[in-house]
């Protein structure tokens, strides 16, 4: 993995943004977040002025061994016929978001259990074809294992970078995935508190308060070094997490924005961000998850979501929707005439 070769955003050119934000026919600020998020693009690209004329949103499919303890509410089969479902194109929300948003859509197999070679979904790096182990018990993956998965991850932003694409989203399936997501979370704030799990999609009562004493009881058997991110995603991790840990760190060392879905997503992150803190200036959150663990590595990263719709689906959902609020802002940049080039005195 890269580590020293992250350099931090172009101070001069979101300088030059934010003077020219500030110069636009309007009250300076008035438009909020859009103008941060047009500042910190000119930040990663080094230019003033930007356009996303390429969206791409990978979505990495893998199965998880802690489904045999009873966090999920459905059944394991579930990632795979979902795996089917995206690669015929159409009928998943992923699908249609990223359709209405003009967003490329790719899917990765990284370890579905009984999902063989597939149309439209890339398995080259299927290097657990059952999914992790159950990590209550042993090591979710070796550290080789995470460290090549992270790496994957890290080349395919440069091959897409390569592609002339603009902006990444990064998202996942495979059911059980709160459970390492939060675990991972949990271990990288060095905070075990059960109230940072949260229940994921439908869980009982009951199952709710196994999933977090099955957490709790992992972390304490592995008892992962909190500053050592390859340690943390081998005891509890997922295949899904190294993954989009790799394409966040392929952000900062490429210069792409890469957008942060929900909770699984924003695991991966955080991880990065222990790694190399000069990811987190490359990433854009895009919704605020219900999960209570995705607030706590937000607040640790200093990243506010600019959306808030109560989702929690997972599969990179949020990522197009923030492609277009992206779009717009870089827009405003572009469009927007200066009082100065309208003639305008702006004291009136």
């Amino acid at each position: 993995m890269i580590k020293t070769e992250i350099k931090p955003l172009d101070v001069k050119a979101m300088e030059a943004a934010r003077k020219r934000q500030n110069e636009l026919l309007k009250p300076q600020g008035s438009l909020g977040t859009l103008e941060e998020i047009s500042i910190q693009i000119s930040g990663i690209t080094g230019k003033v002025k930007n356009k996303i004329s390429k969206k791409i949103h990978f979505l990495f499919g893998s199965d998880h061994g802690i489904f045999e303890e009873g966090v999920s509410s459905s059944p394991q089969y579930f990632t795979k016929v979902l795996m089917k479902l995206y690669a015929g194109g159409e009928g998943g929300a992923i699908n249609e978001l990223c359709r209405n948003c003009g967003v490329e859509l790719k899917i990765f197999d990284l370890g579905v259990k009984n999902l063989s070679n597939y149309k439209n979904i890339d398995s080259t790096h299927k290097l657990m074809p059952d999914g992790t182990k159950n990590f209550l018990h042993e090591r979710s993956m070796t550290v080789e294992t995470a460290e090549k998965i992270i790496n994957f991850g890290l080349d395919l932003v440069r091959e897409y970078k390569n592609k002339d694409f603009n902006i990444i989203g990064a998202g996942e399936v495979g059911m059980a995935n709160t459970t390492p997501a939060a675990a991972c979370i949990m271990a990288a704030l060095g905070n075990y508190d059960e109230n940072l799990v949260g229940r994921g999609a439908g869980l009982t009562d009951e199952a709710f308060e196994r999933k977090k004493k099955i957490i709790s009881a992992a972390l304490n058997f592995h008892k992962p070094d909190k500053d050592d991110v390859l340690e943390i995603l081998s005891c509890v991790g997922g295949l899904d997490i190294a993954a989009m840990m790799g394409v966040f760190l392929g952000g900062a060392l490429y210069r792409v924005p890469v957008v942060i879905d929900g909770v699984i997503s924003i695991a991966a992150a955080l991880l990065a961000a222990k790694f190399n803190p000069l990811c987190r200036d490359f990433m854009i959150a895009s919704h605020k998850s219900l999960e209570p663990a995705y607030s706590a590595a937000a607040e640790e990263l200093k990243l506010n979501p600019f959306l808030n719709l109560n989702m929690r689906l997972g599969e990179g959902s949020g990522c197009p929707l923030a492609m277009q609020i992206i779009e717009n802002s870089l827009a405003i940049m572009n469009g927007m005439k200066t009082f100065e080039e309208l003639g305008v005195r702006s004291e009136g």
